[in-house]
């Protein structure tokens, strides 16, 4: 029987209508990505404004490295040992007061340098401390077998907001000024934290040991021996690392004479992501998932190094919106190979490995970038950039062959994560 071609390409709609607490987490994400893709326009903006530095603007992901590492390690063990929507609910009311300090510095008379990297620290540091329990409460609300379609769902949910939040904050930050940028994430937040408080609690095991060190040392462990496991985290921040020049997008748009192009680079990939995200229905029925994270990754370094090879403003936002495709396809075989493998009682642990695997690469590769930039010029920075991440990925490929030969109908780990699940 052949496949009707709605259900063969259009996304796959069916965690969305048998989890209630799926469509919550949706529609909270949606809220505050918009918001945050806001912020996350204005921030860097601000400070090339008030520095005119690519290094400066660089170091912003320097601050944001070690309350990366450690609250995000951290986050994966108390994921595992307390109720994680409490987590999620604390942190997303967190983040909305680093807003507030952030409108408050815009609207002085003379913004201050200084409190725009002590909020990027802080909420480097909430953002590590939440994205273990909200990814590990994905594996446990959604059934197994549509795990990918969450995953697709979720991307999906992403790219809109990466989308508009950066194209209109271009706008907001020309036009009304960075503290209009900020009071839309502020508004953002307090809609989140409304959002969560409606999520049904998700209380760790009544075994559920304390976070301890020798906890996290029992996630890495588990991740250290799988093959499969490390490719995916190992490729993904080689990815990132080389080939992630978003903070030096205002300094290439100016190069370009293209300023008014500034949001639209940043909102290119997602545009992207989008478009592969809406023709996803196919990623359903994929069961070599490790095929997707090398040819996505591979795929967003090629078009990385177009991006900075053209001149041309539009061909450059066109090699953008193609690397976030890219991306968007190795971020699906990353997530459905977690959720696929891993055992509930470790998975905050190893989403706080994971939330280092895809955010300590952009931190890093935002001080390379930025880096690069000053030596090299711009342009050479991002394409120089690109090349480095397909020669990464495919040594570690060659060097992690399991990856590519993974299958979710054969792999042992996904076998038992698949009997749990499905046991009455």
């Amino acid at each position: 029987m052949s496949v009707p071609l709605s259900s063969s390409i259009l996304p796959d709609l069916s965690p969305w209508r048998s989890t209630r607490d799926f469509r919550l987490l949706w529609v909270q994400g949606l809220v505050t990505n918009f918001g945050s893709f806001m912020a996350l326009v204005a921030l860097p903006l601000q400070i090339k404004e008030l520095t005119d530095s690519p290094l400066a603007v660089g170091a912003m992901g320097a601050v944001e490295l070690v309350p990366l590492i450690v609250f995000g390690l951290y986050g994966g063990a108390l994921a595992d040992a307390v109720d994680r929507r409490k987590v999620i609910l604390l942190t997303e009311a967190g983040l909305g007061l680093l807003a507030v300090i952030l409108l408050v510095n815009a609207l002085l008379p003379e913004p201050m340098l200084w409190p725009l990297y002590v909020v990027a620290a802080g909420v480097s540091a909430l953002a590590g401390l939440q994205r273990p329990a909200l990814d590990s409460l994905m594996a446990r609300i959604v059934p197994h077998d549509q795990l990918t379609a969450a995953a697709a769902l979720n991307s999906l949910r992403w790219n809109v907001g990466a989308i508009a939040g950066p194209s209109l904050a271009g706008l907001v930050v020309a036009y009304a000024g960075h503290a209009s940028a900020y009071a839309v994430t502020v508004v953002g937040f307090a809609v989140s934290v409304a959002l969560c408080t409606r999520i049904a609690p998700a209380p760790a095991a009544h075994d559920a040991e304390k976070p301890s060190l020798r906890g996290l040392a029992e996630g890495a462990r588990f991740a250290w021996s799988r093959p499969v496991l490390l490719g995916t985290y190992a490729i993904d921040m080689a990815a990132m690392f080389f080939a992630f020049p978003n903070t030096i997008f205002p300094f290439l748009a100016e190069e370009l004479d293209a300023e008014w192009s500034l949001g639209l680079m940043y909102a290119a990939g997602a545009v992207g992501s989008l478009l592969l995200s809406l023709t996803s229905g196919w990623t359903s029925r994929v069961r070599r998932h490790g095929l997707l994270v090398v040819f996505g990754a591979a795929g967003w370094g090629l078009a990385i190094t177009a991006a900075g090879w053209f001149a041309n403003v539009w061909v450059v936002l066109v090699c953008l919106a193609l690397a976030g495709a890219g991306d968007m396809l190795s971020g699906l075989g990353r997530s459905t190979i977690w959720n696929q493998t891993i055992p509930d009682e470790l998975r905050g642990r190893l989403a706080g490995i994971e939330v280092l695997s895809y955010s300590v690469g952009p931190q890093l590769g935002q001080v390379r970038a930025g880096a690069a930039a000053g030596w090299t010029g711009t342009r050479t920075a991002v394409w120089s950039g690109g090349l480095a991440c397909v020669a990464a990925v495919g040594a570690l490929t060659a060097g992690l062959p399991k990856l590519l030969s993974y299958d979710a109908s054969t792999d042992a780990d996904a076998a038992r994560r698949r009997a749990v699940s499905t046991a009455p």
